[in-house]
């Protein structure tokens, strides 16, 4: 199966085409500690800590649309509470039909990076979104 574009949804809005999305995941701390068996011998146990959420980075050609620089400049403001959104992220295959989905919770952009110019190359200028959120999960295509 081959991916073409992730769409990004706020309020079942498309607001964004992107060609990259990355940390899509994420990580427990692990908490270690020393105890017994019950033949009193020394174990280390290891459990799951606190769950971190990585941040999720989305990569588009850049465009005349000013949403993403709207929303940053939200934070940029202090406008903490109306910055946070919850959302979706759709991923598309190349006839353009919805292959996987992930939902997030309470995100806000924290970083946004303009393009380099390069004017001796062909490349397509690139705006980066990087958005920090309380929590996602894997949902059911259309879900």
């Amino acid at each position: 199966m081959v991916a073409a574009y992730f769409s990004l949804q706020f309020d079942n809005k498309v607001v964004g085409a992107f060609r990259e999305v990355t940390g899509l995941g994420s990580e427990s701390q692990v908490v270690e500690y020393r105890a017994t068996d019950d033949k009193g011998r020394p174990v280390l146990i290891r459990e799951a800590g606190t769950m971190k959420y990585n941040d999720i980075v989305l990569k588009r050609g850049i465009t005349d649309d000013m949403d993403m620089w709207a929303w940053r400049q939200q934070v940029e403001e202090g406008k903490m509470d109306e910055a946070r959104r919850s959302g979706t992220i759709t991923l598309y295959n190349q006839a353009g039909q919805p292959i996987a989905a992930w939902t997030f919770e309470r995100a806000w952009p924290s970083k946004l990076n303009g393009p380099t110019y390069d004017a001796k190359s062909n490349e397509v200028a690139i705006e980066e979104l990087t958005i920090t959120h309380e929590g996602y999960r894997r949902v059911p295509v259309g879900g």
